[in-house]
């Protein structure tokens, strides 16, 4: 019967069908075949899927992102990045990355920092003789940075389907996502030499003042959420509301770049994005449910512990099969489906659960960057007018950075664990 699951699954997405409608009808057909399980299980175990507390912080955290990226928070960003680390040899490419670190305490996708900030990056680096390629490959690459620094969505998801702290799984995300941070700018330092890239203007204790002044009530957005979340004011989900509320603050209040027809308008979307995204993760449920009735994760561990009984080798195996999914599968799906399957074979294997939810997500994350899917590279080709094969080409130097970064998170737990033994 399995077989039959998996087949259906297949047949369904080489078709066409979305994602959600392709897990849903596979599951519906397995529940038909079966034929001792109530067709009313699959409505259940769908809404059971979404009927969880935490999930609600996936539309706000969302419409926050959405938000910012209409009110200026991302300009401002943009510049108080380039007052910092603009005036190194290749300069915007720095500020590339230290931006989207910034933004990443904010939006917590990966494509509404490409969507948002990477359109300001890519027309800066263009306007000043960088390479249209290695602007789209560190703008590609420094995005994957969102979902691993808190907040973020996928994070969200996972301690969800895993049953682990969120708070914990956002705070363990900020050193990894730093590290990140700092492969990638070590990347852009080597590419800048070896082309001659410009010198940005020289650095400036007024500039950088300024510039922080202009941003200041921006740069609150992520004291808000973490501070409130590690010091227990907020639950991630009341922080995710209470960033919504404060960047509405700030676009109809403060900076009043926002007109109420485009806070409709963000509304409009944000329901779009959140309709897709719990479509998913509710259909995910119903086929989760299905292999874990069917003993799918435990016959998978029992099979990889067969083939493998070194920690260190189940570990590299594991990280394989998280990016090659990856190249084909949503990031929500992808969690959804394989937690119940990895998780167990992954705690066997010595790793905490926690750090597991940081591997999974940063292997998804590279996955946004690899075709066919490459949402995130989708997205950067329309933004800089190329095609998706230039796009996927000007991301291979900077995939690198972040699969070094991947091992090092993977074999060396305290880059994840040590922040939140502390809280």
């Amino acid at each position: 019967m399995i077989i039959l699951l998996f087949a259906a699954l297949g047949v369904l997405l080489l078709i066409g069908a979305p994602v959600a409608v392709a897990l849903a009808g596979s599951s519906l057909i397995y529940l038909l075949a079966a034929d001792r399980i109530p067709d009313i299980v699959l409505i259940q175990r769908m809404v059971g899927g979404v009927d969880s507390f935490p999930l609600l912080a996936v539309p706000f955290f969302i419409l926050a992102g959405n938000l910012m990226n209409v009110c200026g928070v991302t300009e401002r960003i943009f510049n108080f990045a380039d007052s910092m680390v603009g005036w190194m040899r290749g300069g915007l490419g720095h500020v590339n990355v230290g931006a989207s670190v910034i933004f990443a305490g904010m939006s917590g996708a990966a494509i509404a920092d490409a969507g948002g900030l990477g359109a300001v990056e890519i027309k800066a680096m263009r306007e000043k003789g960088y390479d249209v390629d290695f602007a789209v490959g560190i703008t590609g690459a420094s995005s994957t940075v969102g979902p691993i620094i808190p907040p973020s969505l996928p994070l969200v998801v996972y301690g969800v389907v895993a049953g682990a702290s969120i708070g914990q799984l956002f705070v363990a995300g900020i050193v990894p996502g730093l590290l990140i941070a700092g492969l990638l700018m070590l990347m852009v330092a080597v590419i800048s030499h070896r082309r001659g890239y410009p010198v940005g203007e020289r650095f400036s204790v007024r500039r950088l003042v300024s510039s922080f002044i202009h941003a200041a009530l921006s740069l609150l957005i992520p004291v808000i959420i973490v501070g409130g979340i590690v010091l227990g004011i907020f639950t991630p989900t009341e922080s995710a509301i209470a960033a919504v509320a404060y960047v509405l603050v700030l676009a109809t209040l403060v900076y009043r770049s926002a007109g109420w027809r485009q806070i409709i308008t963000v509304f409009r979307e944000t329901i779009e994005m959140t309709s897709v995204v719990l479509l998913i993760v509710a259909a995910s449920s119903i086929f989760a449910w299905i292999l874990t009735r069917e003993g799918v994760p435990t016959a998978f561990a029992g099979a990889v512990m067969a083939v493998a009984d070194n920690p260190i080798l189940i570990l590299i195996l594991i990280n394989l099969i998280l990016l090659v999914v990856g190249c084909f599968m949503e990031t929500v799906a992808a969690i959804t489906i394989l937690t119940p399957v990895l998780l167990p074979l992954a705690v066997q294997a010595g790793v905490d659960p926690v750090q597991f939810g940081i591997i999974m997500v940063l292997n998804l994350m590279i996955g946004l960057l690899t075709p066919p899917v490459g949402l995130v590279l989708f997205v950067l080709a329309r933004v800089a007018d190329i095609s998706f094969p230039r796009a996927v080409r000007a991301t291979v130097p900077f995939i690198a950075a972040l699969l070094v970064s991947l091992v090092l998170i993977t074999f060396i737990p305290a880059l994840t664990l040590w922040l939140p033994s502390l809280i």
